[in-house]
C-alpha cells in the first residue's frame, strides 16, 4: 500500500500539468488577465514621468484616520538643492551608483541579520507611490518586479523628485512643500542646509522626530547628513540628479 501510495504522489500533476487539463477558454482568460494587469501597471508608470502623483495609497489611508493630511506638490525647481542633496545623503547615498537595489547595503542587511535598512529611494518611491505599507511578500515582490521598470522608465531626477514630494515628514504632513510651511513656515526653495539636513533627519520615523524641536539625538544625525550632502556634492555621486 506504501508503494502505491508513494506511485500516486509521483503521478500527481504539476502546475504544468494542472495548466493544461484546465479548459483553453479558462488559460486563454489567466494569461489575457495577466498580460492587462501587467500593462496597466506599465502604462501607470510611464504616465507618471509626467503626471505628477496627485495621491497615493497611504496618504488616503491617513486622510481617511486624520480626516485631512497636508500636501503641496513643490516641482523640481522650486526645491532647494542642498534638500535633494540632503535626502540623498540620509536615505540612498549611492543613489547616484545603483539602478534601484544597492546591493551592498542588501548583503550588510543580511548579514547583519535583517536588522539594518537597505531600501533605495527608488524602493521607497515605488511601494509609497504605487503600493502600500507592510512587510507582507506579496507586497515586497511587487515592490521589487516594479523598481526597474521605474529606474527604466524615470530619470534619476524623477524619482528624487517624486520621493521628496510624497516623502511624509510629521504626521499627516507629506512633502517637501509642505513640511518647510509646516516645520519652518518657508517654502521649499528657501531650505538653508541646516534645515534640510533637519528634515531628512526625521524621514525614518516621522512620527517620533521634530525638525522644528530636534532631540541631541537627531541634531546629531542632521549633522551627519549635512556632512553627508557635502560630500556627495563633491566626489560626483550628485550628479546624476544635479546635471
Amino acid at each position: 500500500m506504501a508503494r502505491r501510495t508513494r506511485k500516486s504522489a509521483k503521478r500527481e500533476p504539476g502546475l504544468a500539468g494542472r495548466l493544461r487539463a484546465m479548459p483553453r477558454a479558462v488559460v486563454r482568460g489567466l494569461v489575457r488577465g495577466l498580460l492587462l494587469a501587467v500593462s496597466v501597471v506599465v502604462l501607470w508608470v510611464v504616465a507618471y514621468t509626467l503626471i505628477n502623483p496627485p495621491t497615493t495609497p497611504y496618504m488616503l489611508t491617513e486622510k481617511a484616520r486624520l480626516g485631512t493630511v497636508s500636501h503641496d506638490w513643490a516641482g523640481w525647481d522650486d526645491i532647494a538643492p542642498v534638500m535633494a542633496r540632503a535626502a540623498v545623503a540620509a536615505e540612498d547615498a549611492d543613489f547616484c551608483l545603483h539602478w534601484g537595489f544597492d546591493m551592498g547595503a542588501i548583503r550588510a542587511a543580511i548579514e547583519a541579520g535583517s536588522r539594518r535598512g537597505a531600501s533605495t529611494i527608488s524602493q521607497q518611491v515605488v511601494k509609497n507611490t504605487f503600493l502600500w505599507h507592510g512587510r507582507s511578500w506579496l507586497r515586497k515582490a511587487l515592490e521589487a518586479m516594479m523598481t526597474p521598470l521605474v529606474e527604466l522608465a524615470w530619470s534619476k531626477r524623477r524619482i528624487l523628485e517624486v520621493y521628496l514630494n510624497i516623502a511624509e515628514f510629521d504626521t499627516g504632513v507629506f512633502g517637501v512643500e509642505a513640511a518647510a510651511q509646516h516645520y519652518f513656515g518657508i517654502s521649499a526653495s528657501a531650505l538653508n542646509a541646516t534645515q534640510a539636513s533637519r528634515l531628512a533627519a526625521v524621514l525614518p520615523a516621522p512620527q517620533d522626530r521634530s525638525a522644528a524641536r530636534p532631540s541631541t539625538a537627531l541634531q546629531r544625525r542632521a549633522v551627519a547628513i549635512r556632512d553627508g550632502a557635502a560630500t556627495i556634492a563633491r566626489d560626483g555621486r550628485a550628479a546624476c540628479f544635479e546635471d
